[in-house]
């Protein structure tokens, strides 16, 4: 079923002694704003940990393949979509014809295509440009973050000449001790109709995902991550009733204990009185 309301959303999310997003141009530290001190998360950080859960909890089902993952280069992918629809396409079929045939394959098949967009313009078969419902802002810390370098001692060594100065070494890793943040993202039910098809049960999909998405991700070096918040304004007609920075104001959060070590040590404060047409839902 089409999309017939735009939304508007909002995650909070914590990371404890870890690093959430590394930045190579930093030695992989945990990205910071350099002028204020505010800790923040790449969108493209965000939208790969929900192309995981995606991948995980619909594995093998048609129609929820994802194409940003490094399985096969994505030139291999754009060509199969010109053989699916060249067994369909009419030899008068115009090239702009085909590429759009071939859109609409890779958004009908592609779940990360048909809610994100992609750029699909390269190599011998391209696919077109993709613009996705579904865009998702940096995230950005409450607080200005705190980034802790960790000495750690390795036992294993990597070569023979290492091991004759001795057995163990030392080394370092980059944490924030604690740290809340906040993203904000839209999903254009005018796009999602026009162009990708993306549907009211990929929009279930994607809620879950983001709700879970830290859930199958766990490793030592992003420490403890937990999706907090997800708060949903949900316009009543395909364009929106209300401004997108009206409603992200609603949703304040202040610092109640410093430095914030807790969930608790923040405040989180919610106006839940919405203007005419638009729905206001918290999912977490």
């Amino acid at each position: 079923m089409s999309i017939n309301n735009r939304y508007d959303f909002v995650m909070l999310f914590d990371v404890e002694n870890g690093n959430p997003n590394g930045d190579p141009d930093a030695g992989n530290t945990p990205r910071v704003d350099a002028e204020t001190g505010f800790g923040y998360i790449t969108d493209v950080c965000i939208k790969r940990k929900i192309r995981n859960y995606v991948e995980l909890c619909k594995e093998g089902e048609a129609g929820y393949n994802i194409l940003i993952k490094p399985d096969r280069s994505l030139n291999t992918k754009f060509s199969e979509a010109y053989s699916e629809e060249d067994k369909k396409s009419d030899q008068k079929d115009k090239k702009a014809d085909i590429v759009k045939k071939a859109r609409d394959h890779m958004c009908k098949n592609y779940f990360d295509v048909r809610t994100f967009g992609a750029v699909m313009s390269t190599g011998e078969y391209p696919c077109g440009i993709v613009r996705g419902p579904v865009q998702i802002n940096f995230a950005r810390s409450i607080s200005p973050v705190n980034i802790q370098d960790v000495t750690i001692t390795r036992q294993a060594r990597t070569s023979e000449d290492r091991m004759e100065t001795g057995e163990t070494e030392m080394g370092k890793k980059s944490i924030i001790p604690y740290a809340l943040y906040r993203a904000e993202g839209y999903v254009s039910a005018n796009l999602a109709n026009k162009v990708t098809g993306l549907t009211e049960e990929d929009l279930d999909l994607l809620w879950d995902a983001i709700i879970n998405m830290f859930e199958n991700d766990h490793s030592a070096a992003r420490g403890k991550m937990c999706m907090r918040k997800l708060y949903i304004f949900k316009h009543n007609c395909v364009l929106g009733n209300c401004p997108s920075h009206i409603l992200f104001d609603k949703i304040t959060v202040e610092e109640v204990s410093a430095p914030p070590r807790k969930f608790n040590d923040y405040r989180i404060n919610v106006d839940e009185k919405m203007p005419d047409g638009v729905e206001f839902i918290s999912r977490i």
